[in-house]
């Protein structure tokens, strides 16, 4: 296989990757419409059905049917896991059970409305996350999705409708999909809105005004189409990639425009654009990069020229070979490029026409099945520039000294031995010295050592001596053979050292994006990830760079972030403001605001741009493509990498107010039913008390005061415990560690507690060998206090309770064991959480006793256990590390 049709290994192994990345997964199968209302609920569950009756294992994990006759009759046919009821602002709401799902584990899992909020409190907030999870676990998902709802067009559906999209779905989903479009006329789905099919009759007249009109339809149901096809291209051409098809396949229209730094290159790149337009086809834009070096004036317009077809939708790539056609042909075949555009040579000299006019030739000649439009440049803009010949890149004058030297060497070598082997000879040592000399300089060295050689042999050594008159047929050979040898070698070795410049410069950016995105993928916070890729420009570029993020209302902050090394001033600020809004390139070496001091460029993502980069280069001279391109990659890499971190941290943010909100109601809950209970009881005891009208007998006002004495000892619990848990989230618990008896403080903790504990036996049982502890003697009479006190509430009456202490490998074991029910298994990794109340408990309490415990116990460096007995109820264990008592002197008299 030759070169210009061997597949690029880099996208023969993407391909490769991805095609076993999905054999590994589950099957994703999107439906597609442009608008609710096509039937793409109706056409998932009839693909289901028939499913199932090839014996397939399917379940409906989530499907809408909106009331839809049609649609329920069919959704009836198919198994169906209960949905998961989450409560949100006192309201249940249905999502889907990704937990139930993964448990039953079908082959296929029905999940309609892919884009869909998920409500706050379940497992993922967006539906295509449950999705995600569930094709990592091999199964294959069926699910719908509107066109409006891709993030890609969602921009374009809000401009053409003016609705607002809220909920929107990565392209990156997309490309893991198998897309079925579900296509019907605007006709006919405004007839079906008319008939109720749609929504119902109020939403449906909203909707005709708004969203559901004729034109806006047609619209969608292009851009549907569009989609379709692009996705099933994509499938194209990984396929011809896996499997080496050199192509192209005119399965539809595909451009390939050729840049360079012509002048006239921006008027293909236009002309190109247009022709994309009329055929309603993709293009793109390529310059192929040799080892020529560019004067600056076209390195500059070459940036110009790509440039301009970034502006006009192309996607711009850039490749390296020494063959401009070769390189042309190659990325045209790997992308299934159906015609490549090019300009008609406009030079009016010998050498321009002959160079442009093979260049043509040869491309016609290998292009094969592709089209080649030769394009005529506008006379008005065409250059006319008479033909100047200038060197590329300085001369080396060095080369030519040493190739001076080694022939001056070489004659006096050949002087020598001329008497003994003859001139034929001696020209062997010429050409020879030729080709070696080939392996160490450029061309122009080369020829001029092969013809000084030549000439010499010729007047030195070959009869008639000191003439250049050739007289036979093998000497003139011999002559021309060094011309012959040193174009040659020369060619080649300046091919394989071009190849070699190449590989080393593929090698040094692939390398810097590898140490980058290592570093980027490392880094956990901003300041990381604004501090590395200032350090890799400085690193790679010699530039002094900064970094600014967006704030709220799409504004800079005045001052870079932490880490970066380019001060900005206040015009600097303006410059990148406008990059931010602009979300375009600007400053120095461009076309945008040029005077300033530094090239800003915009961290783009799908969504916007996240911030600017400004760099100061320390040319003065425009940065080479390659430059440019490095530099670009940089910047988008840190933009990815920085978009996902502010996803995260929004996506803790959003977690964080969701736990909020949940243990603010439970709070509230609990708080309010305890406060009112005591609150009653005094107000219903001091009302009796109080009323003239039936006076109170000593024992009845006694039986009053005792209930409001119980009320008030309740309350002042609720609001110590509230404390109590306030100083152990600020970590104001500060332990005062002392040696006490364990003993000393089961007996005190009970004793305070008589009343609570009246009427139940309790086992108490202290191991002789346990020592003196270093605690703190009030925290752990709290925590005792808070066990005793809930083995007592969430057991029958008369239950005994058993207290034991006894040492248990460098440790103090304080259990407290019930004799009651015991404790949920699911609820004992939960137990100690902030206001959790295991389920189907009687209502009191406000579930801070035990996270309180915890907290007490933690700052004494211990900690606290639970678990089930086998013989029934629970036993809690407090845990204290034991260290060596220390002696005390004996009291002397």
């Amino acid at each position: 296989m030759t070169d210009d049709l061997r597949a690029d290994p880099d996208q023969l192994l993407e391909a490769i990757q991805k095609q076993e990345s999905l054999q590994k997964r589950g099957r994703l199968k999107v439906f597609l419409g442009m608008a609710a209302g096509v039937g793409k609920t109706y056409a998932m569950l009839e693909a289901a059905i028939k499913q199932k009756s090839l014996g397939v294992d399917v379940v409906i994990g989530y499907v809408e049917t909106h009331g839809r006759m049609e649609t329920d009759l069919l959704a009836q046919k198919l198994p169906t896991i209960p949905r998961k009821q989450i409560e949100h602002r006192g309201i249940l709401l249905p999502e889907m059970d990704v937990d139930a799902v993964l448990a039953r584990k079908p082959r296929v899992a029905l999940v309609d409305e892919l884009a869909h909020t998920n409500a706050p409190g379940a497992r993922h907030p967006k539906r295509y996350q449950d999705v995600l999870e569930l094709l990592d676990a091999g199964i294959d998902v069926y699910t719908t999705l509107n066109v409006q709802h891709v993030e890609s067009r969602a921009h374009t559906v809000e401009d053409i409708t003016g609705s607002t999209i809220h909920e929107t779905v990565p392209d990156s989903i997309l490309d893991l999909a198998e897309i079925e479009l579900i296509d019907i006329s605007p006709e006919d789905l405004m007839r079906r809105l008319d008939e109720g099919k749609v929504y119902m009759p109020d939403r449906a007249a909203v909707a005709m005004v708004n969203f559901f009109r004729e034109g806006n339809l047609t619209a969608l149901r292009e851009i549907a189409l569009r989609l379709a096809a692009d996705r099933v291209g994509q499938d194209v051409r990984d396929y011809m990639q896996v499997m080496q098809i050199p192509g192209p396949w005119k399965t539809g229209h595909r451009l390939l425009v050729a840049i360079s730094a012509s002048p006239l290159s921006a008027q293909m790149v236009r002309w190109t654009r247009r022709l994309a337009d009329s055929l309603d086809a993709p293009w793109f834009a390529v310059h192929v990069e040799t080892s020529r070096v560019l004067p600056e004036t076209d390195q500059t317009r070459l940036n110009k020229n790509l440039a301009i077809a970034r502006e006009l939708g192309a996607e711009v790539i850039t490749t390296a070979d020494e063959d401009v056609i070769r390189g042309l042909l190659r990325i045209a075949r790997q992308h299934n490029a159906t015609q490549i555009v090019v300009g008609k040579p406009a030079g009016h000299n010998f050498i321009s026409w002959f160079k442009g006019g093979h260049f043509l030739r040869r491309l016609v000649e290998e292009s094969g099945d592709i089209d080649i439009h030769v394009v005529r440049a506008d006379k008005a803009e065409t250059p006319q520039t008479p033909f100047t010949w200038k060197p590329q890149g300085p001369i080396p004058w060095k080369q030519y000294g040493w190739s001076l030297g080694l022939v001056a060497a070489v004659t006096v070598l050949n002087s020598s031995l001329d008497s003994f082997i003859g001139h034929r000879a001696v020209a062997l040592i010429y050409l020879l010295s030729v080709v070696i000399l080939a392996l160490f300089v450029g061309r122009g060295p080369v020829v001029m050592t092969a013809t000084l050689s030549a000439l010499l042999w010729n007047f030195f050594f070959l009869p008639p001596r000191f003439t250049l008159y050739i007289t036979t047929i093998e000497d003139a050979m011999m002559f021309g053979m060094y011309f012959i040898v040193a174009i040659v070698m020369g060619e080649l070795i300046a091919r394989f050292r071009a190849k070699e410049k190449a590989e080393r410069k593929r090698e040094e950016r692939t390398t810097a994006l590898y140490h980058l995105t290592r570093e980027l993928a490392d880094a956990i916070s901003l300041d990381q990830i604004v501090a590395v890729l200032v350090r890799h420009i400085g690193k790679l570029f010699n530039a002094e760079a900064a970094v600014l993020l967006s704030e709220p209302g799409n504004e800079l902050p005045r001052q870079p972030m932490s880490g970066s090394t380019l001060k900005i001033s206040e015009k600097e600020h303006s410059v990148a403001t406008w990059v931010l809004h602009h979300n375009q390139k600007a400053g120095q070496f461009t076309d945008n605001l040029p005077l300033s001091e530094a090239l800003y460029l915009p961290l783009s993502t799908a969504t916007g741009a996240l911030g600017v980069v400004g760099v100061r280069l320390p040319q003065s001279s425009a940065p080479s493509l390659e430059q440019t391109n490095l530099l670009e990659a940089f910047v988008r890499q840190a933009a990815l990498v920085i978009d996902r971190q502010r996803l995260h941290e929004s996506f803790q943010q959003t977690r964080l107010v969701a736990e909020s909100e949940r243990l603010s109601k439970t709070l509230l809950d609990s708080i309010s039913h305890e406060m009112r209970t005591p609150l009653a009881a005094i107000t219903s005891a001091t009302s009796a008390l109080g009323d003239p009208s039936h006076p109170a007998s000593p024992a009845y006002t006694q039986a009053m005061l005792n209930e409001v004495r119980e009320a008030v000892t309740r309350l002042n619990r609720l609001v110590g415990n509230l404390l109590d848990i306030a100083r152990v989230e600020t970590g104001h618990v500060k332990p005062r560690l002392d040696w006490c008896d364990v003993g000393d403080l089961i007996n005190v903790t009970v004793n305070h507690l008589q009343k609570e504990l009246s009427g139940r036996p309790l086992n108490i049982t202290i191991h002789p060998q346990v020592p003196l502890v270093r605690m703190d003697f009030v925290l752990m009479e709290q925590a005792l206090t808070n066990l005793l006190l809930n083995a007592a509430f969430h057991t029958p009456a008369g239950t005994a309770i058993d207290i034991l202490a006894e040492p248990r490998d460098k440790e103090l074991a304080l259990t407290v064991a019930d004799h009651g029910h015991g404790i949920p298994p699911e609820s004992l990794p939960r137990l100690f959480d902030k206001f959790y109340r295991t389920p189907g408990t009687s209502t009191g309490g406000t579930g801070l006793g035990l996270s309180i415990v915890k907290g007490f116990m933690e700052a004494q460096n211990g900690r606290v256990q639970v678990e089930n007995r086998p013989a029934g109820g629970a036993a809690f264990t407090l845990y204290l590390p034991l260290s060596e008592v220390p002696n005390v002197a004996a009291e002397t008299s």
